[in-house]
Formats: structure tokens, sequence, C-alpha cells
């Protein structure tokens, strides 16, 4: 009779077998790594600060608020 194991251990031997007769792959999956590293880290430091930062608590709460509450421009949807 065949042992059952765990199905996240049979997913990380089959994942990690593949990973280790990759030829193409490997450079491919460092390649995607990188890349979201540059979108994640370096990009959002320097090009996406945070648009509320310096405000209080109290207001953070008010421009959320607004935001959510005044009427939006539809006109261009219907053109």
């Amino acid at each position: 009779m065949e042992k059952k194991t765990n199905i996240f251990v049979r997913i990380w031997i089959f994942y990690r077998d593949a990973f280790k007769n990759m030829t193409w792959g490997r450079p491919l999956v460092w390649l995607i790594i990188l890349k979201l590293f540059i979108l994640f880290a370096i990009l959002r430091v320097f090009f996406f600060t945070p648009a509320m930062s310096g405000l209080s608590e109290d207001e953070k709460i008010e421009v959320v608020g607004e935001n959510l509450t005044k009427p939006h421009n539809t006109d261009t949807l219907n053109d």
C-alpha cells in the first residue's frame, strides 16, 4: 500500500524537481524576480510616494471621506 503524503509536500517536491531540470526556465525565473523587485521596491520608493504622507489621522479620514462622497464625472463614459 502506497504511503499518502501531504499535498503541500507533493507540490513542493514537484516544483523542486522541475526547477532542478530547467534549462531556459531558471534564468527566466530570476529575470522575473528581478523585474518584480525593481517594480515594487525601487520604483515605489522614488516615484510613488504615499499621497497622504504628512497628514494627521483626522486629516486622512477627512480626505478619504471627501473622495468617497464627491460625485464623479460620468459624462465621458457616454461619448
